[in-house]
């Protein structure tokens, strides 16, 4: 079938003519780029101004109003820091103390309050202020550890603001535990070879408090014993594999306690709430009791304790005669709210060389 084409209908542009349609998608096209340029320009990004176009008035009073609330909440913000630095100065109790501010340390801090502030001092110079808050603040409280609890009351350093419970459970040290536990037949091995030679201050013991009592130091205030050491080398390496080891203060130490029938240990007060005292059981005859801020618990052979020794604490050993004496491997572990940067500092502030 053919077709002739002046049967088709015409399109109603052929009536306006080519260039008549020409103009006018012309037109349509600049209008279009028009508004997509308006709304380009109304919807700018906070930050990328256009320069030389002027902005409508709806835009600049948002800006400035955005502008006003940023400064505001600016001066608001600094006059907050300013009012606390300004607290912290009068109660010298602040974490921003040493960098806002330079108050003396209290005049009637003693003198090894003083030293360790110094000590501090001079780390702040080798190192940095950063994350030092709470030793600060406890070093110039010190002179009120009196004011403590009678429950806790470390003698010689107290860091504020660290939790603390006469027990922690094993999962705060997980790997430390899981890693003295598992060398539980080894340790006991050793110390039974230790303690067949003899108790005596020659082989190397220690004594220590009431009749009965006698330690075998591993460590001793951050210091390595060499001849007790190289006398048990497989807990020597064990101590080495602990992450969170005490090795490098005066606060930390290691080794076998021993407890003979009868003898107890009178309440006491570790050292600092900065530490915890895990106990391996080695021998634990029965009517052994470990009382720390009036909660009794007993040792368990092949198993760990977590104590906080800044709790007052008792220790006695009410067996008969021909029960043996109780002994733990007794080793000091971070506490684990202490950062690492505190860590390093009291490492510093407590080395044995100072």
């Amino acid at each position: 079938m053919h077709w002739v084409i002046n049967t088709l209908p015409s399109p109603p542009y052929s009536e306006l003519g080519v260039h008549s349609l020409s103009a006018l998608l012309w037109t349509l096209l600049l209008l279009f780029l028009w508004h997509c340029y308006r709304m380009g320009s109304d919807l700018q990004i906070p930050g990328h101004a256009h320069s030389g176009k002027i902005m409508s008035s709806s835009r600049r009073s948002f800006r400035s109003s955005s502008i006003g609330s940023k400064a505001s909440a600016r001066s608001k913000l600094l006059r907050s820091v300013s009012l606390e630095a300004e607290e912290d100065e009068e109660q010298g109790q602040g974490y921003l103390t040493p960098v806002l501010s330079h108050t003396l340390f209290p005049a009637h801090a003693s003198a090894e309050a003083r030293k360790l502030y110094t000590a501090l001092q001079e780390y702040a110079k080798r190192y940095s202020w950063v994350g030092m808050g709470r030793i600060h603040k406890g070093l110039r409280e010190q002179v009120r550890l009196s004011d403590l609890s009678a429950i806790q009351k470390p003698h010689l350093f107290f860091l504020p603001d660290v939790p603390s419970v006469p027990f922690f459970p094993c999962d705060a040290h997980r790997h430390d535990i899981e890693v003295l536990e598992a060398a539980y037949p080894v340790i006991l091995s050793e110390f039974l070879a230790v303690y067949q030679r003899g108790i005596d201050s020659k082989n190397g013991w220690t004594f220590l408090g009431p009749k009965g009592q006698a330690v075998f130091p591993l460590y001793s205030a951050g210091v390595c014993r060499a001849e007790n050491c190289r006398s048990c080398p497989r807990t020597y390496r064990t101590l080495l594999a602990l992450r969170t080891f005490i090795n490098s203060n005066t606060l930390g130490s290691a080794g076998f306690w021993l407890l003979r029938p009868g003898a107890t240990l009178g309440s006491t007060y570790g050292h600092t709430n900065t530490r915890l005292r895990c106990h391996l059981g080695l021998q634990t005859p029965a009517q052994c009791e470990l009382v720390v801020g009036g909660e009794p618990q007993c040792w368990s052979e092949g198993h760990c304790l977590l104590v906080d020794d800044s709790f007052l604490h008792t220790v006695s050993h009410k067996g008969p005669v021909d029960s043996g004496p109780r002994v733990i491997l007794s080793v000091d572990l971070w506490h684990p709210n202490v950062a690492a940067a505190e860590r390093q500092a009291l490492d510093f502030m407590f080395s044995p060389d100072l």
